[in-house]
Protein backbone atom coordinates (compact mmCIF):
# COMPACT_ATOMS: atom_id res chain seq x y z
CA UNK A 1 0.00 0.00 0.00
CA UNK A 2 1.43 3.84 -1.17
CA UNK A 3 0.39 6.70 1.36
CA UNK A 4 0.18 9.65 -0.86
CA UNK A 5 1.42 13.04 0.07
CA UNK A 6 0.86 16.31 -0.09
CA UNK A 7 2.78 19.77 -0.77
CA UNK A 8 4.01 21.17 2.69
CA UNK A 9 1.23 23.61 2.85
CA UNK A 10 3.20 26.42 4.79
CA UNK A 11 6.16 26.18 1.84
CA UNK A 12 3.79 25.51 -1.11
CA UNK A 13 3.35 28.03 -3.91
CA UNK A 14 -0.31 29.51 -3.76
CA UNK A 15 -0.81 32.88 -5.76
CA UNK A 16 1.47 36.10 -6.18
CA UNK A 17 4.38 34.16 -6.16
CA UNK A 18 4.70 33.31 -2.75
CA UNK A 19 4.24 31.02 -0.11
CA UNK A 20 1.84 30.64 2.40
CA UNK A 21 3.35 31.46 5.23
CA UNK A 22 4.19 35.32 3.06
CA UNK A 23 0.88 35.84 2.08
CA UNK A 24 -0.97 38.41 3.79
CA UNK A 25 -3.65 36.18 6.45
CA UNK A 26 -0.63 34.03 7.53
CA UNK A 27 2.81 36.30 7.44
CA UNK A 28 2.56 37.44 10.94
CA UNK A 29 2.58 33.72 11.93
CA UNK A 30 5.08 32.99 9.48
CA UNK A 31 7.26 36.14 10.91
CA UNK A 32 7.26 35.00 14.30
CA UNK A 33 7.74 31.11 13.56
CA UNK A 34 10.07 31.31 10.50
CA UNK A 35 12.79 29.55 12.47
CA UNK A 36 10.39 26.41 12.96
CA UNK A 37 8.88 26.87 9.43
CA UNK A 38 11.40 27.03 6.85
CA UNK A 39 12.93 23.69 6.09
CA UNK A 40 16.70 23.83 7.50
CA UNK A 41 17.87 25.44 10.07
CA UNK A 42 20.61 25.80 12.29
CA UNK A 43 20.73 26.91 16.20
CA UNK A 44 23.53 29.01 17.95
CA UNK A 45 23.85 29.66 21.99
CA UNK A 46 26.40 31.60 23.66
CA UNK A 47 28.34 30.46 27.04
CA UNK A 48 28.39 33.79 28.75
CA UNK A 49 25.48 36.43 28.67
CA UNK A 50 25.82 40.61 28.13
CA UNK A 51 23.12 41.43 31.27
CA UNK A 52 20.79 43.75 30.60
CA UNK A 53 18.72 45.91 33.29
CA UNK A 54 15.89 47.58 33.00
CA UNK A 55 16.05 51.55 33.84
CA UNK A 56 12.69 52.43 32.18
CA UNK A 57 12.13 56.11 30.88
CA UNK A 58 8.63 56.15 30.64
CA UNK A 59 9.17 60.38 28.02
CA UNK A 60 10.52 57.90 25.31
CA UNK A 61 7.18 55.86 24.89
CA UNK A 62 5.21 59.14 25.16
CA UNK A 63 7.01 60.55 21.60
CA UNK A 64 4.81 61.34 18.55
CA UNK A 65 7.66 59.38 16.37
CA UNK A 66 7.71 55.82 19.04
CA UNK A 67 3.81 56.35 19.59
CA UNK A 68 3.07 56.28 15.75
CA UNK A 69 5.51 53.36 15.64
CA UNK A 70 4.06 51.22 18.37
CA UNK A 71 0.17 51.52 17.55
CA UNK A 72 1.13 50.62 13.91
CA UNK A 73 -0.93 46.87 13.34
CA UNK A 74 2.00 44.90 12.22
CA UNK A 75 4.14 46.21 15.50
CA UNK A 76 5.97 43.34 16.88
CA UNK A 77 8.98 44.37 19.08
CA UNK A 78 10.31 47.58 20.23
CA UNK A 79 14.00 48.15 22.65
CA UNK A 80 16.29 50.84 23.52
CA UNK A 81 19.15 49.37 24.63
CA UNK A 82 22.28 51.83 25.97
CA UNK A 83 25.27 50.30 27.71
CA UNK A 84 23.96 47.76 29.67
CA UNK A 85 20.46 49.49 30.33
CA UNK A 86 16.91 48.91 28.72
CA UNK A 87 15.81 52.66 29.01
CA UNK A 88 12.26 51.47 27.42
CA UNK A 89 11.08 48.18 25.57
CA UNK A 90 7.47 47.40 24.49
CA UNK A 91 5.90 44.16 23.29
CA UNK A 92 2.77 43.46 20.85
CA UNK A 93 0.35 40.92 22.93
CA UNK A 94 1.28 38.35 20.76
CA UNK A 95 4.99 38.56 20.91
CA UNK A 96 7.32 38.90 24.09
CA UNK A 97 11.07 39.44 25.25
CA UNK A 98 11.89 35.72 24.26
CA UNK A 99 10.25 35.46 21.07
CA UNK A 100 12.77 35.23 17.82
CA UNK A 101 12.11 37.42 14.89
CA UNK A 102 13.88 37.21 11.63
CA UNK A 103 16.45 40.30 11.23
CA UNK A 104 16.47 39.43 7.37
CA UNK A 105 19.32 41.71 5.19
CA UNK A 106 20.49 42.67 9.07
CA UNK A 107 21.93 39.05 9.19
CA UNK A 108 24.85 40.76 6.11
CA UNK A 109 26.28 43.01 9.17
CA UNK A 110 27.94 39.84 10.69
CA UNK A 111 30.05 39.64 7.27
CA UNK A 112 31.35 43.13 7.64
CA UNK A 113 32.73 41.66 11.00
CA UNK A 114 33.87 38.25 9.69
CA UNK A 115 35.22 40.31 6.49
CA UNK A 116 37.58 42.51 8.60
CA UNK A 117 39.22 39.70 10.15
CA UNK A 118 39.64 37.98 7.43
CA UNK A 119 41.63 41.31 5.76
CA UNK A 120 43.35 41.93 8.84
CA UNK A 121 44.70 38.70 8.81
CA UNK A 122 45.26 38.90 5.60
CA UNK A 123 43.65 36.03 4.24
CA UNK A 124 41.24 38.13 1.90
CA UNK A 125 42.46 40.93 -0.34
CA UNK A 126 39.40 43.08 -1.12
CA UNK A 127 40.70 44.23 -4.46
CA UNK A 128 41.57 40.48 -5.54
CA UNK A 129 39.11 39.02 -7.67
CA UNK A 130 36.79 36.59 -6.72
CA UNK A 131 37.29 34.02 -8.97
CA UNK A 132 40.78 33.86 -7.58
CA UNK A 133 39.01 32.74 -4.60
CA UNK A 134 36.15 30.79 -6.29
CA UNK A 135 38.10 29.38 -9.45
CA UNK A 136 34.53 26.93 -9.59
CA UNK A 137 32.28 30.33 -9.83
CA UNK A 138 30.16 31.64 -12.57
CA UNK A 139 30.93 34.81 -14.98
CA UNK A 140 28.44 36.74 -13.26
CA UNK A 141 31.35 36.66 -10.36
CA UNK A 142 34.39 36.05 -10.76
CA UNK A 143 35.57 38.96 -12.57
CA UNK A 144 34.35 40.65 -9.61
CA UNK A 145 36.36 42.47 -7.06
CA UNK A 146 35.94 41.09 -3.54
CA UNK A 147 35.24 45.06 -2.71
CA UNK A 148 32.52 44.92 -5.27
CA UNK A 149 30.79 42.40 -4.03
CA UNK A 150 30.93 43.92 -0.45
CA UNK A 151 29.43 47.02 -1.85
CA UNK A 152 26.83 45.16 -4.10
CA UNK A 153 28.90 47.01 -7.22
CA UNK A 154 27.96 44.05 -9.30
CA UNK A 155 25.76 43.46 -12.53
CA UNK A 156 24.98 39.72 -13.72
CA UNK A 157 22.12 37.66 -14.99
CA UNK A 158 20.73 37.34 -11.53
CA UNK A 159 18.27 40.06 -10.41
CA UNK A 160 16.35 40.43 -7.11
CA UNK A 161 13.00 40.37 -8.44
CA UNK A 162 10.61 38.93 -6.08
CA UNK A 163 7.67 38.91 -8.74
CA UNK A 164 9.62 36.86 -11.19
CA UNK A 165 9.15 32.86 -11.40
CA UNK A 166 12.63 31.84 -11.72
CA UNK A 167 16.37 33.21 -10.27
CA UNK A 168 15.10 34.66 -6.82
CA UNK A 169 12.09 31.81 -6.51
CA UNK A 170 15.13 28.89 -6.81
CA UNK A 171 17.19 30.83 -4.62
CA UNK A 172 14.90 31.07 -2.17
CA UNK A 173 13.93 27.25 -2.54
CA UNK A 174 17.78 26.48 -2.05
CA UNK A 175 17.70 27.65 1.20
CA UNK A 176 14.31 26.20 1.99
CA UNK A 177 11.94 29.19 2.32
CA UNK A 178 9.44 27.46 -0.08
CA UNK A 179 9.04 24.63 -2.26
CA UNK A 180 11.13 24.34 -5.95
CA UNK A 181 9.65 25.28 -9.01
CA UNK A 182 7.48 22.34 -10.65
CA UNK A 183 10.01 20.70 -12.88
CA UNK A 184 13.05 22.70 -11.50
CA UNK A 185 15.77 20.98 -9.21
CA UNK A 186 16.29 21.84 -5.51
CA UNK A 187 20.23 23.95 -5.70
CA UNK A 188 22.19 24.62 -3.13
CA UNK A 189 23.12 28.25 -2.10
CA UNK A 190 26.33 27.84 -3.77
CA UNK A 191 25.42 25.80 -6.89
CA UNK A 192 22.87 28.22 -7.69
CA UNK A 193 25.55 31.09 -7.18
CA UNK A 194 27.53 28.96 -9.64
CA UNK A 195 25.27 28.98 -12.43
CA UNK A 196 25.00 32.76 -12.47
CA UNK A 197 26.13 34.70 -15.74
CA UNK A 198 27.44 38.20 -16.92
CA UNK A 199 29.34 40.21 -18.21
CA UNK A 200 29.78 44.17 -17.42
CA UNK A 201 30.01 43.92 -13.21
CA UNK A 202 30.86 46.66 -11.87
CA UNK A 203 28.21 49.77 -12.03
CA UNK A 204 28.89 51.95 -10.10
CA UNK A 205 25.68 51.48 -8.11
CA UNK A 206 24.64 49.29 -5.41
CA UNK A 207 22.53 46.50 -6.93
CA UNK A 208 20.47 44.99 -4.26
CA UNK A 209 21.29 41.19 -4.41
CA UNK A 210 21.18 38.50 -1.69
CA UNK A 211 24.15 36.63 -3.81
CA UNK A 212 26.83 38.56 -3.21
CA UNK A 213 26.48 38.37 0.59
CA UNK A 214 26.21 34.67 -0.05
CA UNK A 215 29.55 34.53 -2.24
CA UNK A 216 31.46 37.44 0.24
CA UNK A 217 30.65 34.55 3.10
CA UNK A 218 31.57 31.78 0.60
CA UNK A 219 34.85 33.43 0.17
CA UNK A 220 35.79 34.12 3.69
CA UNK A 221 35.23 30.44 3.91
CA UNK A 222 37.12 29.23 1.19
CA UNK A 223 40.36 31.88 2.34
CA UNK A 224 39.71 30.93 5.73
CA UNK A 225 40.03 27.44 6.00
CA UNK A 226 36.95 27.01 8.67
CA UNK A 227 32.91 26.74 7.99
CA UNK A 228 30.53 29.97 8.44
CA UNK A 229 29.42 28.20 11.08
CA UNK A 230 33.00 28.59 13.06
CA UNK A 231 32.69 32.33 11.90
CA UNK A 232 29.31 32.69 13.92
CA UNK A 233 29.73 30.95 16.88
CA UNK A 234 32.34 33.70 17.48
CA UNK A 235 30.01 36.47 16.33
CA UNK A 236 27.43 34.89 18.86
CA UNK A 237 29.46 34.52 21.91
CA UNK A 238 31.47 37.96 21.62
CA UNK A 239 27.56 39.35 21.60
CA UNK A 240 26.88 37.28 24.68
CA UNK A 241 23.57 36.55 23.16
CA UNK A 242 21.04 35.28 25.74
CA UNK A 243 18.78 33.13 23.79
CA UNK A 244 18.98 31.12 20.57
CA UNK A 245 20.79 32.72 17.54
CA UNK A 246 18.78 30.68 14.60
CA UNK A 247 19.78 31.26 11.16
CA UNK A 248 18.40 29.50 8.44
CA UNK A 249 20.32 27.34 5.89
CA UNK A 250 20.26 24.95 2.61
CA UNK A 251 20.18 21.19 2.70
CA UNK A 252 24.11 21.21 3.00
CA UNK A 253 24.44 23.46 6.25
CA UNK A 254 25.81 26.54 4.38
CA UNK A 255 23.87 29.59 6.69
CA UNK A 256 22.05 31.77 4.75
CA UNK A 257 24.34 34.33 5.60
CA UNK A 258 22.58 37.16 3.40
CA UNK A 259 19.20 36.86 5.54
CA UNK A 260 18.47 34.07 7.67
CA UNK A 261 19.34 34.88 11.46
CA UNK A 262 16.14 35.29 13.86
CA UNK A 263 16.56 36.49 17.67
CA UNK A 264 15.05 38.10 20.06
CA UNK A 265 14.41 41.98 20.74
CA UNK A 266 16.49 42.03 23.41
CA UNK A 267 19.38 39.73 21.71
CA UNK A 268 19.12 41.62 18.43
CA UNK A 269 20.23 45.07 21.01
CA UNK A 270 23.25 43.26 21.76
CA UNK A 271 24.65 42.44 18.83
CA UNK A 272 23.60 46.06 18.11
CA UNK A 273 26.16 46.67 21.00
CA UNK A 274 28.64 44.81 19.13
CA UNK A 275 28.76 46.60 15.98
CA UNK A 276 28.96 49.83 18.07
CA UNK A 277 31.83 49.16 19.66
CA UNK A 278 33.88 48.11 16.86
CA UNK A 279 33.27 44.65 17.36
CA UNK A 280 34.74 44.33 20.62
CA UNK A 281 32.64 41.94 22.22
CA UNK A 282 31.84 40.32 26.46
CA UNK A 283 35.30 39.45 28.14
CA UNK A 284 37.20 41.57 25.76
CA UNK A 285 36.34 38.92 23.06
CA UNK A 286 37.28 40.67 19.61
CA UNK A 287 35.22 39.95 16.52
CA UNK A 288 35.23 42.38 13.38
CA UNK A 289 37.80 44.80 12.52
CA UNK A 290 37.42 48.79 14.10
CA UNK A 291 39.04 49.60 11.05
CA UNK A 292 36.86 48.34 8.45
CA UNK A 293 33.86 49.23 10.16
CA UNK A 294 35.17 52.62 10.06
CA UNK A 295 35.95 52.77 7.00
CA UNK A 296 32.47 51.35 5.92
CA UNK A 297 30.39 53.98 8.07
CA UNK A 298 32.64 56.63 6.71
CA UNK A 299 32.90 56.04 3.32
CA UNK A 300 29.49 55.52 1.90
CA UNK A 301 30.10 53.01 -1.26
CA UNK A 302 27.94 53.15 -4.58
CA UNK A 303 24.48 54.75 -4.29
CA UNK A 304 21.50 52.46 -4.93
CA UNK A 305 19.90 53.54 -8.20
CA UNK A 306 16.53 55.94 -8.26
CA UNK A 307 14.58 56.62 -6.25
CA UNK A 308 16.63 54.96 -3.43
CA UNK A 309 19.24 56.77 -4.37
CA UNK A 310 20.03 58.58 -0.81
CA UNK A 311 21.01 55.53 0.33
CA UNK A 312 24.44 53.66 0.09
CA UNK A 313 25.78 50.21 0.80
CA UNK A 314 29.40 49.69 1.80
CA UNK A 315 31.01 46.63 3.09
CA UNK A 316 28.21 44.58 3.78
CA UNK A 317 26.69 47.57 5.76
CA UNK A 318 23.57 49.92 4.41
CA UNK A 319 25.20 53.77 5.07
CA UNK A 320 23.40 56.85 5.56
CA UNK A 321 25.74 58.79 6.83
CA UNK A 322 25.96 60.97 3.58
CA UNK A 323 22.15 62.07 3.61
CA UNK A 324 22.59 62.73 7.49
CA UNK A 325 25.34 65.22 6.31
CA UNK A 326 23.44 66.41 3.71
CA UNK A 327 20.73 67.66 5.92
CA UNK A 328 22.74 69.20 8.61
CA UNK A 329 23.85 71.13 5.16
CA UNK A 330 20.79 72.45 4.00
CA UNK A 331 19.84 73.61 7.76
CA UNK A 332 23.33 75.37 7.88
CA UNK A 333 21.97 76.50 4.08
CA UNK A 334 18.57 77.92 5.45
CA UNK A 335 20.17 79.46 8.98
CA UNK A 336 22.54 81.66 6.67
CA UNK A 337 19.70 82.98 4.22
CA UNK A 338 17.01 83.43 7.35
Amino acid sequence: MTLLSIANPDLDILFDNQPRWNLPNYRRRGFHNIHTTVRYTMSLRAPRVLPLRKQIDWTIGDRPDVARFLAMPHFSAFIVVRGERIPYERYAPDFGPDRPHPIMSITQTTLNLMLGRAVAYGLVNLNERVGTYLPEIGTGYSEATVKAAADMNVANGYAEDYTESYTWSDLDASNGWRLPVEGHKEETTRSFICGITGGDLATGHALYKMTNSDVVGWIIERASGRALRYWLIEVVEAAGLEGCFHITCDREGVPLISGGACLSARDHARYGLLLARNGEGIDGRRVGDAALIEDSRRNPGPPMPKPRDWMRYSGQLTNRRHLARRRRLRRSVHARKS
